[in-house]
C-alpha cells in the first residue's frame, strides 16, 4: 500500500507507505552505498541515489479502494532520493574537508532544481537524519530529499507567517528575526560572510541551532558561488559544533527550508534557512517529544537558549580549531 490520505482536522496529507515495512535488515558486512556493493559506482565523491523503498514515487500505484465521500485519498506521487555524502562508510559530515562539503552543497542545489522542475511537485525538502536515536539504521553518511505533491503543514504555516509579516511591516520576517538576534548577541554562535548560526529566541530544543542566509535569498538555488561556499562552511560548523559539545557524534535532524515550488506568485517573502532538531539535552539524556509536543504541538524547552548558546560558542571554537579553520565562535 502506498497512497496519500487527507487529515481533515489539520488540513494536511499523511503518507501511507506500508511497503516500507518490508525493507530488509542489511547484513553487518554489506552496505549498498559503499563502492563494491554493485549499487553505486566504483568511485564517487557525492551522489544522488534513488531510494529503494520510497514513500513517494513518480509512478505511484492507484490508491486502495478505501476512500469515501468523506475520506479522501490521492496517489503518492513525488520523489524520494538519498544523497550520499562520501564513499567512506563511517566518515560523517563534520569529518569531511570543507572542499568536499562544497561539492555536497552543489549536489543539494542541483537536485533541488531538478525536482522543482516537476510541475506536480509543490515542495522539495532536503534533510538529514543522524543517529540511532532518530531511527537511522544505515551508518553510511547520507541525507535525503523528498519531493512532495503538497506543501506540508509546517512549511505552509511558515509561508503564511512570512507573507503576513511582509503585509504588516513591509519587511522580511526572517531578516527582522536575524537582526534582533544579532542585536541581542546572547544566542549567536557563529557567522561568516553569508550565514549566521544561532539558537533562536523561541528555540524548541536545547541545542536546536538555526542557520540563516544573511542576504534575503529565497532558496538554495539563488545562492551566489561565494554564498554556496559560506553555506558549506556554516553546515560543516553547525554539525561539528554539536559533535564538539560532548566529544561524541551528536544525533540530529537537519531540515532545509526552501520556499514552496510551482505555486502562483513564487512566495517572494520566503527567506532560506536551515533548522536543526537535536534530540538530546546532554550527552546521555534525551529530550523526548511527549503528549504536549506531539498531541498539541505545544513545545517545552527544558533549558534556557541563552545558557546553551554559551556552551555552543565554546564548542564551535573547539571544532573550528580542530579543523584548522579560521575564526571561532561569534564575537571571538
Amino acid at each position: 500500500m502506498a497512497e496519500l490520505r487527507y487529515h481533515p482536522l489539520i488540513r494536511d496529507w499523511v503518507m501511507i507507505a506500508s511497503h516500507r515495512q518490508d525493507r530488509p535488515q542489511m547484513p553487518k558486512d554489506y552496505c549498498p552505498f559503499c563502492p563494491g556493493s554493485g549499487k553505486v559506482p566504483a568511485t564517487y565523491d557525492v551522489m544522488e541515489y534513488d531510494n529503494d523503498y520510497p514513500a513517494l514515487s513518480p509512478e505511484p500505484p492507484e490508491p486502495d479502494d478505501v476512500a469515501t465521500d468523506f475520506f479522501r485519498t490521492a496517489p503518492s506521487y513525488g520523489k524520494c532520493e538519498v544523497i550520499l555524502y562520501s564513499p567512506e562508510h563511517r566518515t560523517t559530515l563534520p569529518e569531511l574537508p570543507p572542499a568536499h562539503v562544497r561539492k555536497l552543497v552543489g549536489l543539494w542545489r542541483a537536485r533541488y532544481e531538478a525536482l522543482s522542475a516537476d510541475a506536480r511537485i509543490r515542495y522539495v525538502f532536503l534533510f538529514e537524519n543522524r543517529g540511532e536515536v532518530v531511527g537511522v539504521t544505515m551508518p553510511h553518511p547520507h541525507g535525503q530529499i523528498y519531493g512532495y505533491p503538497f506543501v506540508p503543514k509546517k512549511l505552509e504555516l511558515e509561508t503564511e507567517s512570512m507573507a503576513l509579516h511582509r503585509a504588516e511591516t513591509g519587511r522580511c520576517l526572517v531578516c527582522d528575526m536575524d537582526a534582533e538576534e544579532e542585536k541581542a548577541g546572547l544566542r549567536m554562535v557563529y557567522e561568516n560572510a553569508g550565514f549566521r548560526i544561532y539558537l533562536p529566541f523561541f528555540c524548541e530544543y536545547p541545542y536546536g541551532i538555526f542557520i540563516s542566509a544573511k542576504r534575503h535569498v529565497r532558496s538554495i538555488a539563488e545562492l551566489s558561488p561565494d554564498e554556496a561556499d559560506a553555506l558549506a562552511d556554516a553546515v560543516l560548523t553547525a554539525s561539528g559544533t554539536l559533535d564538539a559539545l560532548f566529544g561524541i557524534p551528536f544525533p540530529y535532524m537537519m531540515c532545509m527550508h526552501n520556499p514552496p515550488v510551482n505555486t502562483p506568485g513564487g512566495d517572494p517573502d520566503w527567506h532560506f534557512h536551515i533548522e536543526f532538531f537535536p534530540p538530546m539535552r546532554s550527552a546521555v539524556k534525551q529530550k523526548f517529544n511527549a503528549s504536549s509536543e506531539t498531541g498539541a504541538w505545544a513545545h517545552c524547552n527544558p533549558t534556557a537558549p541563552e545558557e546553551k548558546a554559551v556552551e555552543l560558542r565554546a564548542a564551535c571554537a573547539r571544532f573550528r580549531a580542530s579543523k584548522g579553520l579560521p575564526g571561532g565562535a561569534w564575537g571571538a
